[in-house]
């Protein structure tokens, strides 16, 4: 295992690769651009599935500062499913309650995980530069490779694959792959080759970010402020994070100098002036950014594909930009392997897209209305936002009203061709297209959790399936199905009942779960052919 004492300090040294020294270019499945938490996920999620891919990063370190610090319980719970979801909790800072203040007085607290029975909390604060260690550790044992130092310069692409020149200290190179999947950030050099342009909106405000080491007596909370006497007319956001380093967003305007901004002289006047002239803090790291809310109208031009900040961006308050770019890697992975292995065509990779186009304009609906209520451009707008803010103070209804950014959530994808629509009438909100949700269950006697029992692979979960003899495996076509089966007195019992409620199960339920854990179909009573059409569906055979 690596040092983990100075994780943000990291750096990994260039290394000639074999590829380098061939007469023609090595040819590879899948070529992964970008070496951040996106690309790393992509990395590992396709390794866990037997598929090696090549990373190629052009820096030779981790993310500089921590960046993307909220991780969502989905984004948690895909990051289980790999292996490292245990070393995120045990490093990270846990929360699930906020406070909302208007001048120095607080509006409201709001709880985001009220209901128990979960493994993963709500959020997990951790830098991205430890994510992101945690992240490569666990690529290295699966056999993964990052190639530090080595630049994507330019691409060709050709009806089966792309060419690919890697520029590195001893010079270019050409590698060949089936496919290209792009996690190079928000400043893509690949979408920049493609000449691919963002749809969306760019807001005229600037925000100081930094991350402030210090002993602070504040709860593990998310703290928002309107107007707060210590930074007048603006806002203000306040977050804990692994090892006392505390993250600050300070809302500037849209004149301020950003240069003059980010002096260490002026952040700790700031800084001061929020947290009292006695006290002690050191500043760790420090930048001015502007919100952007875009995306690409497709992530998948011929054989390459875009994931993470190379193809959509969203605004900070929400914590939405890292964890849509892990959700994008866990849509795209098992679609990819399907592709590879000959069992679906290249269309199922078009849903890939489709899915996650729409999740994007999800994302950026929720960030543009929260950007508009934080930062109201005409008189009109900042009219109804005091007043918001005024009845929140004695209304609970018009908490609803306070936008200080609403928290990353999962999409449901509702509108798939990959799912099975409904014949029964179910009682719960999880529905073909939503993302599984977690419940306690006793797995021989000792505890475990439902998620556990979905495991990257289509997955069929009968609830007492009245006398059935149901395998524990199915083949369909080539795709290996995982049965499960839950039941009083069986290996898998869901003691407490909270999968019954949540799920709304009956007995003969049975519910079909897609590799990355969105229900695909769900029938009130087992049938093979049924379950048969329902996979071929998911798999993108009937599209």
């Amino acid at each position: 295992m690596m040092d983990s004492r100075s994780a943000s300090s990291l750096s990994f040294g260039y290394v000639r690769s074999r590829d380098q020294d061939g007469a023609r270019p090595a040819a590879h499945q899948v070529i992964i651009v970008g070496g951040g938490l996106v690309g790393l996920t992509m990395a590992i999620d396709l390794a866990s599935k037997g598929v090696k891919a090549v990373v190629l990063e052009k820096s030779n370190t981790l993310s500089e500062g921590s960046r993307s610090i909220c991780q969502a319980k989905r984004t948690l719970e895909i990051w289980d499913r790999l292996g490292v979801g245990d070393i995120m909790l045990k490093r990270g800072v846990e929360w699930r309650k906020g406070k909302v203040f208007s001048d120095d007085h607080l509006l409201y607290t709001f709880d985001l995980q009220p209901e128990g029975g979960h493994k993963m909390p709500a959020f997990v604060n951790l830098q991205q530069y430890w994510v992101e260690q945690y992240l490569l550790e666990r690529l290295l044992e699966l056999g993964g490779e990052v190639r530090w130092c080595h630049e994507a310069r330019s691409i060709r692409q050709s009806d089966d694959g792309v060419c690919i020149e890697v520029a590195t200290p001893d010079g270019p190179y050409n590698l060949d792959c089936e496919w290209l999947i792009a996690c190079d950030g928000a400043r893509s050099d690949i979408r920049r080759h493609l000449g691919l342009t963002f749809d969306g909106r760019v807001f005229k405000d600037k925000f100081l970010i930094t991350d402030v080491k210090m002993k602070g007596e504040f709860p593990n909370e998310r703290w928002f402020w309107f107007d707060p006497s210590f930074h007048s007319g603006q806002t203000a956001l306040l977050h804990r994070q692994a090892d006392d380093i505390w993250r600050i967003d300070l809302q500037l305007g849209w004149e301020a100098n950003a240069e003059e901004e980010k002096k260490l002289e002026n952040v700790k006047r700031r800084i001061k002036a929020m947290l009292g002239d006695d006290a002690k803090f050191e500043i760790e790291w420090i930048s001015v950014y502007v919100f952007q809310c875009r995306t690409l109208s497709d992530y998948v031009h011929g054989r390459v594909i875009f994931a993470g900040d190379s193809a959509h961006q969203v605004s900070p308050f929400g914590a939405r930009g890292g964890n849509a770019g892990v959700q994008d890697a866990d849509n795209l992975g098992w679609k990819m392997k399907l592709v590879l292995d000959g069992e679906a065509s290249c269309s199922l990779l078009d849903t890939y897209s489709r899915e996650r186009v729409y999740a994007a304009r999800e994302n950026i609906l929720h960030s543009t209305r929260a950007t508009d209520f934080i930062t109201p451009k005409s008189k009109a707008s900042r009219i109804l936002r005091d007043q918001a803010l005024s009845l929140a103070a004695k209304y609970p209804f018009a908490q609803k009203l306070v936008n200080s950014g609403r928290l990353s959530e999962p999409a449901h994808l509702i509108d798939t061709p990959l799912n099975t629509p409904d014949n029964d009438i179910f009682a719960c909100h999880i529905a073909p297209g939503s993302p599984a949700e977690d419940a306690p269950l006793s797995k021989n006697g000792k505890d475990d959790w439902f998620l556990q029992e979905l495991k990257g692979e289509f997955t069929v979960v009968a609830y007492e399936p009245n006398g059935l003899n149901l395998p524990t495996r199915l083949d369909i076509g080539g795709i290996p199905i995982a049965v499960k089966t839950i039941a009083k007195g069986a290996a898998l019992d869901d003691v407490s009942g909270a999968l019954r409620r949540r799920y709304d199960m009956k007995p003969g339920t049975a519910y079909l779960f897609r590799p990355d854990q969105h229900v695909a179909a769900r029938w009130r009573k087992w049938s093979g052919t049924g379950v048969e059409e329902c996979v071929e569906r998911a798999a993108g055979r009937r599209i």
